[in-house]
């Protein structure tokens, strides 16, 4: 940990935009909520916060924000960028922006007009953000990430966590009524290599307390 012994976290949160031209983009339903409840238990245990938001459509409020900064983003690139140069000096991360993997391989400069009966959008990988924080993660700090699933829930997620190297992740599924996007609740599992911990439907508040105790747990095995 920092000398300050306050843990500074790096935190992922809301979309990402994939601009097709300068009206249009590709997008995800993803509101913030999850994210940006993680911030405020982090700065409530008295930690310091880098947080990479995506384009969300709403503004979020936090207190004690002298121990919090914002880093504004729109596309994937410009997330990872970020993450690339902020992570080194952190304790831990916690990814939970939903990121798109697909970007648009051209993008036009002036809208495009409609014509004929379909529009071809030819899409490249974006950079992988929780791969290459992986790559660089040392003994030192803590990684960590969201699965959203539809199927084989379990296994997709536990399989996520060993390639990105995680150290725990963070399970939800579509499947679960009042889970995902834009609600206000959350069901989520936490899976690390010792084994899952399963949770009821609680708040997206009360989830930031479940996922925050157990960055806690992997923080002091740093030390």
């Amino acid at each position: 940990m920092n000398s300050s012994n306050n843990p500074r976290i790096l935190i992922t949160a809301g979309p990402t935009y994939e601009r097709i031209d300068p009206v249009r983009f590709i997008g995800n339903y993803s509101s913030g909520k999850m994210g940006a409840a993680l911030v405020q238990e982090c700065l409530n245990r008295g930690m310091e916060v880098e947080l990479v938001l995506g384009p969300v459509s709403r503004d979020f409020t936090f207190t004690h924000s002298e121990r919090l900064n914002i880093t504004n983003i729109e596309s994937a690139q410009q997330m990872y960028e970020a993450c690339q140069r902020i992570y080194p000096q952190m304790d831990a991360a916690i990814l939970c922006a939903a990121v798109a993997d697909f970007t648009p391989a051209e993008v036009s400069d002036r809208k495009i007009k409609r014509k004929g009966d379909e529009l071809v959008i030819h899409l490249r990988p974006t950079q992988d953000i929780a791969a290459s924080l992986g790559k660089i993660k040392t003994e030192h700090q803590v990684l960590s990430g969201f699965a959203l699933e539809t199927n084989d829930e379990q296994q997709n997620a536990t399989d996520k966590m060993r390639r990105k190297r995680f150290d725990f992740i963070v399970l939800n599924s579509l499947n679960d009524e009042g889970a995902g996007f834009r609600h206000d609740t959350n069901k989520i599992t936490i899976i690390t290599e010792e084994g899952q911990r399963e949770y009821p439907l609680k708040s997206k508040t009360e989830c930031a307390v479940d996922i925050v105790d157990v960055l806690v747990e992997k923080l002091l095995k740093t030390r």
